[in-house]
């Protein structure tokens, strides 16, 4: 099959997880004979349009800044996806493509794919990793309806959507499509390279540690006041990996902890197999995170055979990835220090996290995102 992505951003010259995920299945799809095209903006150097990976990259935008105050730009999404609907149509009038995949958020270029499908048979499939609802009204403020009905208009255009969970796919059955209509195929990891990762330094690795964006929805705050409670008894050292708008406050806060000498933060790492060091190296990746769409540093961190704890929300999807191989508890302090005592005590959960981490291999999404792909195909989606 011939399949075309849609994708502002690409991976590896932008790092985020879904223009990864795109990389891993699209990369695997041509090893396995399939023609792939990626659309996007010009981030390489080099010509418009180039092969990386076997995977054909073909431009229709000039890089430019994705964010505008630590926020998505949104005339970027629009300047996109008006740059995108002409080039596209023509190739898919052309028969060129036997099916567009488009990444969603943003939502915009979603909109300028069915639009360049219009009056041809080639199907739309779409990836969601999120659906925000009303966390529009945290995220724009006054300006939420705009931003809920974008959403709204998105999720009800015809296509065959694809979510990367289940909680995911059941929020957007609940402003869209029937739930039995939604796929699951979930993100992935790369097994063998999390558990051949560089370990760091002895005195340069930690007891517990958190990797992700420093923002309010990773309770990292939370984290360090319940690390703080148990981190003498256990003469425990936590690590945290990442940036973002909550660094500076959260280092403050750090600072005045009765045990700051044991925590460190690592800032961004430039080097992701670093990161996957860090996890094999600690015994406990803590993430109490209320807010994942799916939550993939919990699968690397199994797959790098730490103790995972996580917390249970309706906005996260922890549980649906842990299941029984790690820990789940309350966004509280008393909750997250009493399983960080267990965890620092040897408990481990009940199925091998290394054996949970299996399923999310990248090999076998890509078997599940084919076989989706297939059926938007042939019309038995």
């Amino acid at each position: 099959m011939d399949v075309a992505y849609i994708s502002n951003v690409v991976y590896p010259f932008n790092t985020g997880g879904a223009e990864k995920r795109i990389h891993e299945i699209a990369t695997r799809l041509s090893q396995n004979g399939h023609d792939v095209t990626i659309y996007g903006r010009h981030f390489w150097d080099g010509p418009q349009e180039t092969t990386h990976e076997g995977v054909t990259l073909r431009a229709v935008a000039p890089a430019t800044d994705l964010y505008t105050d630590d926020r998505r730009s949104i005339t970027e999404a629009i300047d996109f996806a008006a740059r995108l609907a002409y080039p596209l149509a023509k190739r898919l009038h052309a028969n060129d493509h036997d099916l567009v995949v488009a990444s969603v958020f943003p939502y915009f270029p979603v909109l300028a794919s069915k639009l360049a499908a219009l009056g041809t048979d080639t199907p739309l499939v779409t990836t969601w990793h999120e659906v925000w609802g009303d966390y529009w009204e945290e995220y724009l403020g006054a300006l939420a309806p705009c931003g809920k009905l974008v959403e709204h208009l998105t999720v009800n255009v015809p296509q065959h959507p694809i979510a990367v969970s289940g909680i995911t796919a059941d929020r957007l059955a609940e402003v869209g499509p029937d739930r039995e209509t939604v796929e699951v195929v979930p993100n992935g990891i790369d097994i063998d390279q999390i558990r051949d990762a560089p370990l760091p330094d002895e005195n340069e690795s930690f007891d517990i540690l958190f990797a992700g964006r420093l923002i309010a929805d990773k309770n990292v705050s939370l984290l360090l006041d319940a690390f703080d409670r148990v981190a003498d008894e256990y003469d425990a050292t936590l690590g945290i990996v990442g940036d973002g708008p909550e660094s500076d406050r959260l280092q403050a806060q750090a600072n005045s902890l009765t045990h700051a000498d044991r925590v460190s933060f690592l800032g961004f790492l430039d080097e992701y197999e670093d990161v996957l060091g860090h996890m094999r190296a600690a015994d406990i990746f803590a993430s109490p995170s209320t807010r994942e769409g799916f939550g993939i540093t919990y699968a690397e961190a199994m797959a790098a055979d730490c103790t995972v704890i996580g917390a249970v929300h309706p906005e996260s999807a922890a549980s649906e990835v842990i299941g029984d191989a790690g820990y789940l508890v309350d966004p509280t302090v008393e909750s997250v220090a009493t399983e960080l005592e267990r965890a620092l005590s040897g408990y481990r959960p009940p199925i091998d996290p290394r054996t949970r981490a299996q399923r999310y291999d990248w090999d076998s999404v890509t078997e599940r995102a084919a076989a989706t792909y297939e059926r938007a195909i042939e019309g038995t989606w």
